[in-house]
């Protein structure tokens, strides 16, 4: 059987064993003695410890096969030798490593080192490490002797009631991994809690770390804002009981946020054990900072509580979890609050404006961001007069994304003032300017100056010929290209200064009329300085070139277009922020099928 390389790489792999020595066929009950619920159980639990070392922190690939195996014939050295007739498994779980090959160089203490092999070498019968190219493959052997009568039964194997922790003849797994992987374990743990930057994450974690390997089950409450506990995870070393175990958990009173770094003992869930056995139950509060997180409780069947290493134990994992709790948490609210922020930096909708199409493309470079440096707006300004923009801000920092917010309201505010496009330009660039020097003379994080491009024009659309009258600037942004019916493509205003430079610097604007059919494109440089080895999009005009294919496309194909041929230009990934705005004037019998969005 072949798992996969993730966290569920051990729960996949413990149902596969488990179905693979219970499930029995009738001519096969015939031929082979049962296996005691036992083995089973011992099997599960060194599988789902080697699979979890190989998969969860490494990614190897694994493999699992098991044989039943009745005889005499097991190596002297084992614990059974000569006991008589055997009856048991061998197991081999076989770990790839994708790009290498395997050192040969390690000896036996080494191996023992590792995640799991303490407790195979612990409870196995014997066992052993075969190393093949880029292939590491553990084996291990079950066995115990047959009792008299047993050879040919034909029953189906009951399961032990009891775990491995509480039966004659063993020291119990929390006595194991105390004395030979409780180290070694809490290193491991530690580096998978730290990977996890969701609270529930953490305790799903949580509960595939301590069952089966400390308990039978587990069940995490995490704090919620109210000062309540949600049930967050459940967990049961047989995952057909995890329903009826979550049922009866959330039956039961929640237990209540202590801040106590010891265990507490917990009345027995009523109904958590298939069986019907009693058991006994430990609560380990979350707490971290001073503050408890949620309580993580622990179960065992069987009349013997757990151990004092196994405790211990607990308590030293139950600390890291709670610090993975703080941690996801602290992930979880930044990443709210930035996300809160960034929804306010763009404009929820595009205004719908009579006679023109428009269209947007927005994509930010930045992982996981909604915003970036590049912003848009298109809003009313009344009297049959729409104002658009297409900004820059330089960086791709938390900085400049606050700047593209504070831009865009201002220019809000100077355009419902009646600034026209050359007013509006200076008043904004001595304001940035201001700024700049403000944050210079007090010695700000934040000091340094903070230039700004701008794309800024106003559209009046003639509801009678058609068309939109359009005056329009550029501060330092890749010029606009307008779009004629007859395929030819223009620059639609002058190259001029970066805002935030010069404080006494003018500006100018151009107008033009859009005509129907005619297209307005406008770009920020992710897409007018998109590199290809050293060459870039726009070289020798090429985003003109790109324009003249879009004759007859609506404004949202031609900003698709812009945006595809974007991306093809290189096979690497784009690391700027891009936007695509296009306006396209059309006739006024269409443009009840026309409308303004964003995709």
């Amino acid at each position: 059987m072949r798992v996969p390389a993730n966290e569920f790489a051990s729960a996949a792999a413990r149902r596969f064993v488990r179905a693979a020595l219970t499930e029995r066929t009738t001519s096969a009950a015939l031929e082979r003695p049962a296996i005691s619920g036992r083995l089973v159980e011992d099997a599960v639990l060194l599988v789902s410890e080697l699979v979890t070392g190989a998969a969860s922190p490494r990614g190897y690939e694994v493999e699992i096969a098991c044989r039943m195996q009745i005889g005499d014939d097991f190596p002297s050295s084992s614990a059974l030798a000569g006991a008589g007739q055997t009856t048991g498994v061998v197991i081999e779980v076989v770990h790839r490593h994708p790009s290498r090959a395997v050192s040969t160089g390690q000896d036996v203490q080494s191996n023992l080192r590792g995640r799991g092999l303490q407790m195979v070498h612990a409870l196995a019968t014997s066992w052993g490490i075969t190393y093949r190219n880029a292939e590491k493959a553990v084996w291990f052997q079950l066995a115990a002797p047959l009792e008299p009568g047993d050879e040919g039964r034909d029953d189906s194997p009951a399961p032990d009631p009891l775990p491995t922790t509480q039966r004659s003849g063993h020291r119990g797994r929390g006595a194991v991994w105390a004395d030979h992987g409780g180290e070694s374990f809490l290193a491991e743990a530690s580096e998978l809690l730290a990977g996890q930057l969701d609270e529930n994450m953490v305790a799903a974690l949580a509960g595939q770390l301590l069952v089966p390997r400390l308990a039978d089950w587990c069940g995490v409450w995490l704090s919620t804002e109210s000062g309540g506990m949600r049930l967050s995870r459940v967990w049961h070393r047989d995952e057909r009981h995890i329903e009826d175990l979550r049922l009866a958990l959330e039956k039961d009173r929640p237990p209540s946020a202590r801040l106590s770094t010891t265990a507490i003992p917990w009345p027995w869930p009523v109904g958590t054990d298939a069986t019907g056995a009693t058991g006994s139950a430990l609560a380990f509060p979350l707490v971290a900072g001073r503050e408890c997180h949620g309580v993580l409780l622990l179960g065992l069947s069987g009349p013997s509580p757990m151990t004092d290493a196994a405790t211990r134990l607990t308590e030293d994992l139950v600390r890291r979890v709670a610090q993975a709790v703080v941690t996801a948490r602290h992930y979880t609210r930044e990443l709210t609050i930035s996300r809160t922020l960034q929804s306010r930096q763009l404009p929820a909708s595009l205004a719908v404006i009579p006679g023109v199409d428009t269209a947007i493309v927005y994509e930010p470079a930045g992982e996981s961001q909604t915003v970036g440096g590049d912003f848009y707006d298109l809003f009313p300004m009344g009297g049959r007069r729409w104002c658009f923009l297409l900004g820059d801000v330089c960086g791709h920092d938390l900085v400049a994304m606050s700047a593209t917010g504070l831009a865009r309201h201002l220019v809000r505010l100077l355009a419902r003032e009646g600034h026209g496009v050359e007013s509006l330009l200076s008043r904004l660039n001595s304001a940035m300017t201001e700024e700049s020097a403000e944050a210079v003379s007090f010695g700000s994080e934040q000091a340094g100056p903070r230039f700004l491009s701008l794309l800024y024009g106003e559209l009046e659309p003639d509801l009678i010929a058609g068309g939109a009258r359009c005056t329009i600037a550029s501060a330092g942004h890749p010029l606009p290209l307008r779009l004629s019916a007859d395929g030819s493509v223009t620059q639609a205003a002058d190259p001029q200064m970066l805002l935030g430079i010069d404080e006494h610097a003018k500006f100018h604007a151009n107008s033009f009329t859009l005509a129907p059919g005619e297209a307005l494109l406008c770009v920020t440089d992710g897409v007018t300085e998109r590199r290809r080895g050293s060459h870039q999009l726009d070289d020798n005009d090429g985003l003109a070139e790109v324009l003249r294919g879009c004759v007859g496309l609506g404004a949202k194909a031609v900003a698709e277009r812009v945006r595809q041929v974007t991306h093809d230009f290189s096979t690497e990934p784009i690391e700027d922020d891009l936007a695509v705005l296009v306006l396209e004037a059309v006739p006024m019998l269409g443009q009840a099928g026309h409308q303004g969005g964003t995709y």
